[in-house]
């Protein structure tokens, strides 16, 4: 939410089990889907068509209802034919067709290995069963253990930004200027976008991790690694260029300089970084929530030690300014490290996809949603730019308190931000289920969720208003204004949590666009406009700035919280069956193709 907060977001049994397990894998795999004729198509994405060269599946190629996962799955278990596989089973569950030979991208393991298991999925929710009373408390005891450790993964990551802000403030306050300048450079033209594209993964993994085909998930994180590897390109041209952008906007030639060198050491960690993003969605679409939390738990302290002694440690170590930046890209390949260690050492590689020819097709989706996931994450961080550089033209008064309020609020935007990821997780995973009407429970019982987290914050800015600004500066001025503003603050909680959850079920239904629409119109249309309106022509000043953002969040929440009540849960489900029976088609192709060539 501001330049100096970046957005982002249980190991099953161990490898020696899953090995054992293998040898059961033929027995369930996937055949060539026949062809149909006169079969009526499924509807595809609302904001992404299905990539050229993919033919449109139909819906009768998936079953309607799939046995559920136990908690082991040899209930699953078939006699055991190491040569051959049975095809997709029909809408029954029943399978039946002719068998076909193993390929290297035969998952080895099967889908009958349980993901994310949740024993309230057993229950009947057909209309014919009746209401169930318990389903909103259900959903948000799930919700609540999937955000905790998502929260904590955001708490510890944003440490790593803290430690580096901290260790140079310490130098001068030109050196603050500038690892703020370049901090803020680095978010409006890199990270945002960054995430923006990362957000796409949040609609294909994990409807795929509970199809039956749970190697789409590596397919689809491989495929965004390349899309990503081409938007690195620019972004590391802008960085080593800072210099002379940074000079076109007057900014001052001493901060300049040092930003564009803060830049040029930072793009040191701009690959792991974009890796990170990938891998951090890998495992939460298989439910390993825990799993990044672990391997920034394990890094955090080692980024505060680097800081320390890169910075203002003994004279052979010591680099001052550029030690911080240093560090942190330091700290953002040693979390990509671990996570390749835990992902190929620690975690079954029921969701990898070998890399292959298919990992460089349809990514023309990818492009076409991540472009609409940079419009929906990048304007609202761009759009906290803006507010800043409003807030810095009413004197240094303002600007302290601006900066104090703004770091609040994105300290509380981490709560509401964690469960949008566990919501946007856990519908994806009920979509690729076939669930409709739980995912449409899991919806509400999230926005309720952000009502009651908002609440929370809300009342602890409202008691200790008078006193919230004394932890980060004695200055009486300072005080008075942020004390002034909070109530203000406080509002704003409740829609900005509320907003955040919608963006996470926006994402998991595939509609970044409509999400980037509902961004672009709340900020720039309504918010930034109104506050700057009411700052410098009604001499309301910065509180003037926050009614703008608090007004445009109100536009944002209700308008998002009706098309998100309004959906179409089993149309959702029908885009998945598409999507889904569109990349089997492809895999039997590549899998053909590589027959052929092997005779």
């Amino acid at each position: 939410m501001s330049s100096t907060y970046v957005h982002y977001s249980t190991p099953s049994s161990l490898p020696s089990d899953y090995a054992l397990l293998s040898r059961f894998a033929a027995a369930r795999g996937i055949s060539e889907v026949p062809e149909e004729t006169g079969a009526p198509q499924s509807p595809v994405d609302d904001d992404a068509a299905v990539q050229d060269g993919q033919e449109e599946a139909t819906s009768s190629l998936l079953p309607k209802k799939r046995p559920r996962r136990s908690s082991f799955p040899t209930a699953y278990v078939t006699p055991f034919n190491p040569t051959s596989m049975g095809p997709l089973p029909d809408r029954d569950g029943h399978r039946s067709g002719p068998l076909l030979e193993p390929t290297e991208n035969t998952p080895l393991l099967a889908p009958a290995v349980p993901r994310i298991p949740e024993a309230v999925d057993e229950e009947d929710l057909s209309s014919e069963s009746g209401p169930v009373p318990n389903i909103l408390w259900e959903e948000t005891c799930i919700l609540a253990k999937y955000t905790l450790p998502v929260f904590g993964t955001h708490v510890l990551e944003y440490s790593l930004v803290i430690a580096s802000v901290v260790s140079i403030g310490h130098l001068s306050t030109t050196a603050l200027a500038a690892s703020t300048l370049g901090s803020m450079t680095a978010s409006v033209s890199g990270y945002s976008i960054i995430q923006g594209f990362a957000s796409t993964l949040d609609t294909m993994l994990p409807s795929a991790w509970t199809s039956t085909q749970p190697q789409l998930v590596g397919l689809w994180a491989q495929r965004m690694a390349v899309v990503m590897a081409a938007c690195l390109v620019p972004i590391i041209m802008i960085w080593f260029s800072s210099e002379a952008i940074l000079l076109g906007l007057k900014q001052e030639p001493e901060v300049a300089q040092l930003a564009a060198t803060y830049l040029k050491w930072a793009a040191l960690g701009l690959p792991a970084y974009t890796f990170n993003a990938i891998s951090r969605r890998y495992f939460q679409s298989q439910g390993l929530f825990t799993v990044p939390t672990r391997v920034i738990m394990c890094v955090a302290p080692i980024n505060a030690l680097l800081n320390y002694l890169l910075v203002w440690g003994p004279k052979p170590i010591r680099l001052g300014f550029i030690g911080a930046p240093i560090a942190t890209a330091i700290s953002f390949n040693l979390i990509a490290l671990c996570s390749v260690v835990y992902g190929v050492w620690f975690v079954p590689h029921t969701a990898w996809h070998p890399i292959c020819r298919r990992s460089f097709t349809s990514l023309g989706v990818l492009v076409q949603l991540g472009l609409a996931g940079v419009g929906q994450t990048a304007s609202e961080w761009w759009s906290w730019e803006l507010v800043g550089l409003a807030a810095s033209l009413l004197g240094p008064t303002a600007l302290a308190a601006q900066s104090v309020l703004l770091v609040s609020a994105s300290t509380t935007y981490q709560a509401p931000f964690a469960l949008a990821v566990a919501a946007s997780v856990r519908i994806g995973n009920l979509l690729g289920e076939e669930n409709a009407r739980r995912a449409a429970y899991v919806a509400q019982a999230s926005m309720l969720m952000s009502l009651l987290i908002s609440l929370v914050w809300s009342t602890m800015f409202m008691v200790f208003r008078h006193r919230w600004a004394y932890l980060f500066n004695d200055d009486a001025s300072v005080v008075a204004l942020v004390s002034y503003i909070l109530p203000c603050v406080a509002l704003f909680q409740v829609f900005d949590g509320l907003g955040a959850v919608i963006s996470g079920i926006l994402r998991a239904e595939g509609k970044q666009f409509t999400g980037a629409l509902l961004n672009l119109s709340a900020y720039y249309v309504v918010g930034i406009p109104f506050g700057i309106w009411l700052a410098f022509k009604r001499d309301y000043e910065l509180l003037g700035l926050w009614i703008g953002l608090t007004l445009a969040l109100v536009y944002e929440a209700v308008a998002g919280a009706w098309l998100c009540l309004r959906t179409d849960w089993n149309y959702q489900v029908e885009k998945v069956r598409a999507r889904l029976a569109a990349e089997h088609k492809a895999g039997a192709r590549h899998d053909a193709e590589l027959a052929q060539a092997a005779h």
